[in-house]
């Protein structure tokens, strides 16, 4: 059978009735990339020869809270864990130039991309984590909690604001679209207090939990928990390195950004079955 006669059953069954566009496409649908078993993860050799030190998650947390107000987010969760190894192990940690988290900010310069909170958590992982592998498999299980969490749930010793800020699911890594998915959850603005003390908490809940993640994988104990997207994996069965599109390389949610079209969802499957 060729596309253009693929095409023509395709429009006789949107002729026949919703049910056999449905039976059709459901036909068509090419099988989805096999899934990944958890695995555990092993320091190995560091050659980054930064050396880690056990700390309280917790304690990363609340100093991550409250120097949000000093560089932002990104700052805040690289310091609120550095500043500690600094202060039990001294040199290098103590010189590190922790002003150049800063950048981060509002999702890299107020640009709206990456959360600062993660992309400080990144910075963190990739210090102490010399193995690209390891390290990939640790920031990707970062950034999907981070995606697939309600959030936050940090609660501060000794808060700054007076608030406790409703949590949502972000559905994305990516500042403007995790915060903007939390103001139609609270309905409070970009530019209110309110946000800024849902970020200052995110920020404690990040450093948080990359310090619970840093714990384990040095006291060989970390397993992968996120180690497949189901959202990512149905687009890259077609548009990821296997499919036969190959044009997309990633791993995030595919749904913040984009959409499947009524074209995409009638036709899709069975243009991608006669592709070339």
């Amino acid at each position: 059978m060729n596309r253009r006669n693929a095409m023509k059953i395709a429009a006789g069954a949107m002729i026949g009735g919703g049910a056999g566009l449905i039976s059709l496409t459901q036909a068509f649908k090419p099988e989805p990339l096999p899934e990944k078993p958890a695995q555990k993860l092993e320091p190995g050799e560091n050659a980054t020869n930064w050396q880690y030190a056990q700390l309280d998650p917790t304690e990363s947390g609340q100093i991550a809270y409250h120097q949000y107000s000093v560089g932002s987010c990104m700052y805040a969760t690289f310091y609120g864990v550095a500043s500690q190894i600094a202060a039990k192990l001294g040199e290098p940690y103590a010189s590190f130039p922790f002003d150049m988290m800063k950048y981060g900010h509002g999702g890299v310069g107020g640009f709206g991309t990456l959360c600062g909170a993660l992309n400080g958590g990144a910075a963190l992982i990739g210090l102490f984590v010399s193995d690209k592998k390891t390290r990939d498999s640790m920031i990707n299980d970062l950034f999907q909690w981070y995606e697939n969490s309600q959030l936050p749930v940090f609660k501060p010793k000794k808060a700054v604001m007076n608030y406790t800020p409703a949590s949502s699911v972000s559905h994305s890594t990516l500042c403007h679209a995790s915060t903007a998915n939390w103001g139609k959850a609270s309905g409070f603005k970009i530019d209110s207090d309110e946000r800024k003390e849902r970020c200052r908490r995110l920020t404690g809940e990040v450093a948080a939990k990359v310090t619970t993640s840093l714990n384990a994988f040095f006291n060989h104990n970390y397993v992968t928990v996120y180690q497949n997207n189901e959202n990512a994996g149905t687009c890259l069965t077609c548009h990821g390195e296997k499919g036969k599109l190959n044009n997309i390389s990633g791993q995030m949610n595919c749904n913040s950004c984009h959409t499947k079209s009524l074209a995409h969802e009638v036709f899709g499957d069975i243009h991608y079955k006669y592709m070339e």
